[in-house]
């Protein structure tokens, strides 16, 4: 999706300000928290905080050089952020908090992939925690528009939208069309990247569908 000048410095200071926000949370959490399972499959909480890291430290070709000697872009990632998770949660909190205005904008996928992560890990990491996520509902929409579009890279795969139609109800923008999934913007845009911990807040019979594909 193309952005003009002023919507790339808006996506840019959003990240920044959920970056901030992720290393003040990483400061307040203690061991046993840190090393609580997130919503993100065979990460804790301390290894998401690491990516959000990597994605900046190694960056779009680090994580192409780590996917070829790991075998496939997953591994090569999932490397990346547990050799990251090394560091103290006080190193990765502060690296966090001193690079938040890097201006992460990966081929293809541009700002909104940073944007995207940022989102969806920090409720990753909230979520198990007990810890309230509530994204601004336009940053969510935002994201909702390049989840949905063609130049999403790397978060599922485009198949998993087919005939189904998203709608937000914090917004009311929908994207799509087929069998529906309406809520939360939140909700829809943790559920549509695998999160089922949000189909309890969803609605409509494309869940029926998006879980199938999931699986």
């Amino acid at each position: 999706m193309r952005l003009s000048r002023e919507e790339r410095d808006r996506v840019f200071a959003a990240v920044a300000e959920q970056r901030r926000s992720i290393a003040a949370l990483v400061d307040g959490l203690d061991t046993d928290q840190l090393a609580t399972p997130s919503l993100c499959a065979g990460w804790d909480v301390k290894t998401v905080a690491a990516h959000l890291v990597s994605d900046f430290t190694d960056g779009f070709w680090g994580f192409l050089v780590s996917g070829v000697r790991h075998g496939n872009i997953d591994r090569g990632i999932d490397a990346l952020a547990r050799r990251r998770a090394q560091a103290s949660a006080a190193e990765i909190a502060e690296t966090l908090r001193r690079r938040a205005d890097h201006r992460l904008s990966p081929p293809i996928a541009g700002p909104m992939s940073g944007l995207t992560d940022v989102l969806v890990h920090g409720a990753d990491m909230r979520i198990p925690l007990g810890i309230p996520h509530r994204p601004d509902p336009q940053h969510v929409a935002r994201v909702l528009d390049f989840l949905t579009s063609r130049t999403q890279l790397g978060f599922f795969p485009h198949r998993r939208l087919h005939g189904i139609q998203l709608r937000d109800e914090d917004t009311g923008g929908t994207w799509g069309e087929g069998q529906i999934i309406s809520g939360p913007g939140a909700a829809v845009m943790l559920a549509v990247c695998g999160r089922t911990v949000a189909f309890d807040r969803l609605s409509g019979p494309g869940l029926a569908v998006l879980q199938s594909r999931l699986h």
